[in-house]
This record gives structure tokens, C-alpha cells and sequence, in this order.
């Protein structure tokens, strides 16, 4: 193994021993500070802007994008524990009930080629995402941390059911780029967004939106979540919201009960938000059904599972096999699609291999630790260039 492969592999190893032996120096107990990951959401968003390939050219962006975000928010927060937690099968029955449209447009916006069609494609990207989940479950299986996925039920309700009645005394953090889970937020429960780089507090909430965590619900209900196809009403805009319905900016309870109330009472057809949630009552409802998360419906049975996976003991790393996956995978020779692109462009022209450019080093970061420290003579050693697709247009 090369020094620069096997650095890159300590490295990231390293993290794992920091989330499993050097917990947060207040920590006393297992349960005191808990990093609670939407998996879905976290692969989703990994898959979709991390374009790597290894050199045999297949695609590792996704695996790669969700272990980079455990180690990176792992440093940040230095949490005692982490609990990864998945949809079940069948998970969006139960508001599938409520609408039938539920999710019904989603679709998975992947980058990994901007200009192939994807159903033409050899290997189109619904089956590259589901050889990548399926391998980075066995990756995670051989970490320090708990894996829960319950058929029948949502990783949104999961999380929440941990959060607000399974572990009532611990400090939680939900990493997550959904909005619904900042209803959660409290002096307790706060919300990290990988994006953003950013972690919501009840201060942070009140900063950005102009609401509450305890009226955020309210709020969404109103607005709608176009990413679960869930419409909200005419007008809705966040500062439409604050304006004109001033005590949904209170710190106190405002329910959609208290706005059906309040629309009465205020009602003003020259305003159309006013106006809109006079005409929306049954689609406000139904929102609230939705995408509440405060109360979640969850059978016994089902709480006694998500019991069972919290109260039973923690994994212990294996890390002799991680290290053995990282390497069979080639992980550590991942190359972002666009440097492979510049490649193919390269060689197709004939050109003399050039020292790398600086702003393409930066680019080939790798799991956050290092950059690829090679040439294009190097690159032009991919095993299996002929499936990298191009997504540059050389100039002429």
C-alpha cells in the first residue's frame, strides 16, 4: 500500500475510535448526548452531489459523501453515542392513508452526469443507488453505533419518538436537512443541518424564520413541503406569514386551531393569506396530519422495538474489516467525475501529461482529509476509463 493510501486510511479510522473512546468531556453516561442521523436523508444528499468514482470507475460518491458527514459532524459535535435511523418498508403507508399523493413526485436529482440520460444509461442511477446503500449498510455495520429500520413506519417518526419520549433527559441532535424536525427543537433537542453547516437552536430558529420552534409546525403546515409533494396555501410566504399573522411569532403555543381563530376573527379579503386559510381547512388538516412530529402515532409493538434497539448494547467497531472494505473498495482512490472527465479529454487529444492545476487538487478532496496528490499521468492509470461518462465539453 502506498504512504499516501495508507495515511488516508489511518486517518479515517481514526474518527471512529474519537466517536467510540473520546466522548464529550461532560459525558458520563451512554444516553447524555446523542447525534440521531435521518439516514435517508443523509444518503440522498450524498448521492446527489458527490460525483467519486474509484479507478475501476464505479461509483462510490454516495458511500463516500455519508461517512465523510459522520466524521465531520462526529468532530463537530462530540456526541456519546450515534443512532443512524432508516424508513421501513412500507414506511409512508400510514399517511399514504391520509393522501394518496404523499411523496408521490419525488425523485432522486443525481449529478453524477448533468448531460446523460439516465434512462439510457448502462448503469442508470436508481441501481447505483441501491448497490451503494446496500454495501454502506455493511460499512456501518461494523461501526460503534445503533442501525434502526422498522417496517411500517417512517425514520421522520422514529426520530422523533426517540427524541421527545424514548430518551427525555438526553441532549439530541438531529442531523437532518428537513425542515419538519425543527418543530422538535427546545432547550433539549437541537437540529443539525449538514448543508448549512449549522446547528438550530430555539435562538436559531427565532433568528432565521422569525417563529418560534414551537410554532415552527404551524408554520409548515402553511407553507407545505413540495419535497414530500405536500401543497400549502396561496400566500403562504414566510414573510406574508409574519406580517400578517403576528402571534404565530410569539413565544407561545399557536396552533392551527388558534389560526383557524384568528383568520375568523381577523378576516380581511384584501389579504389573501387571511383569506386563503378561511377557504384551506380541510387542506390544513390534512397538512397537520402530515407532517406533525410532536405526538407520533406509533404502535406499542413498534415503540417496544425502537426500545429494544435503544436499550440493547452498542456494536463494537470492527475495524479490521472496515479497513479491509475501504481497501477492496478502493475508497482511497476515489477521483471526482469531472477530473476522470478532463482525463478522457486529455487523452482523446493526444496531450502530454501536465502537473495537476491547483484548483483541481482542491476539488479531489477525499473524505475531508486529503486531496489526491497525482498528475494527469497518473489519472490516465483508471482501470476501467470507459464507463467514467464525460460531463465536460471541451473547448476547441
Amino acid at each position: 500500500m502506498s504512504s499516501n493510501k495508507k495515511d488516508l486510511n489511518e486517518k479515517f479510522i481514526s474518527f471512529l475510535d474519537q466517536v467510540k473512546d473520546e466522548p464529550h468531556k461532560s459525558v458520563t453516561h451512554l444516553n447524555d448526548r446523542v447525534l440521531v442521523i435521518d439516514g435517508l436523508n443523509t444518503f440522498i444528499r450524498a448521492f446527489a452531489v458527490n460525483p467519486a468514482i474509484n479507478e475501476d470507475g464505479l461509483h462510490i460518491g454516495g458511500m463516500m459523501g455519508f461517512l465523510k458527514s459522520i466524521r465531520y459532524t462526529s468532530d463537530i459535535l462530540k456526541p456519546s453515542r450515534v443512532i443512524i435511523v432508516f424508513d421501513g418498508k412500507d414506511g409512508s403507508k400510514r399517511r399514504r392513508k391520509i393522501y394518496p399523493e404523499y411523496k408521490g413526485t419525488r425523485k432522486v436529482k443525481q449529478r453524477l452526469n448533468r448531460n446523460v440520460d439516465w434512462g439510457t444509461a448502462p448503469l442508470d442511477e436508481q441501481q447505483s443507488m441501491k448497490q451503494q446503500m446496500g454495501r454502506l449498510i455493511e460499512y456501518l455495520e461494523q461501526l460503534p453505533l445503533t442501525l434502526i429500520s422498522i417496517d411500517g413506519i417512517e425514520a421522520d417518526d422514529t426520530i422523533a419518538y426517540i427524541s421527545q419520549q424514548l430518551l427525555p433527559k438526553s441532549d439530541i441532535f438531529i442531523m437532518s436537512t428537513d425542515k419538519d424536525f425543527l418543530q422538535l427543537v427546545d432547550d433539549r433537542v437541537k437540529v443539525w443541518s449538514p448543508t448549512k453547516k449549522k446547528l438550530y437552536t430555539k435562538n436559531e430558529v427565532f433568528e432565521e424564520y422569525g417563529i418560534p420552534s414551537r410554532n415552527m409546525l404551524t408554520y409548515r403546515v402553511l407553507d407545505g413541503d413540495k419535497s414530500d409533494n405536500i401543497g400549502g396555501i396561496r400566500g403562504a410566504g414566510i414573510k406574508s406569514i409574519v406580517k400578517y399573522i403576528q402571534p404565530i411569532t410569539e413565544d407561545k403555543d399557536f396552533t392551527i386551531m388558534d389560526l383557524f381563530d384568528y383568520a375568523e376573527k381577523t378576516s380581511d379579503k384584501k389579504i389573501k393569506l387571511l383569506d386563503s386559510i378561511q377557504n384551506s381547512r380541510n387542506l390544513l388538516k390534512r397538512n397537520y396530519l402530515l407532517m406533525q412530529l410532536q405526538k407520533v402515532d406509533i404502535p406499542n409493538h413498534t415503540k417496544m422495538k425502537i426500545q429494544g434497539a435503544i436499550n440493547g448494547e452498542v456494536p463494537q467497531l470492527i475495524k479490521y474489516r472496515f479497513q479491509t472494505m475501504f481497501l477492496k473498495d478502493k475508497l482511497s482512490t476515489a477521483i471526482p467525475t469531472v477530473i476522470a472527465a478532463i482525463v478522457i479529454v486529455i487523452k482523446s487529444r493526444g496531450i502530454l501529461a501536465i502537473p495537476m492545476i491547483p484548483s483541481i487538487v482542491m476539488q479531489a478532496t477525499i473524505l475531508g482529509i486529503m486531496a489526491i496528490n497525482a498528475n494527469f499521468h497518473d489519472l490516465n492509470k483508471i482501470l476501467n476509463i470507459i464507463n467514467i461518462p464525460i460531463i465536460t465539453i471541451p473547448r476547441e
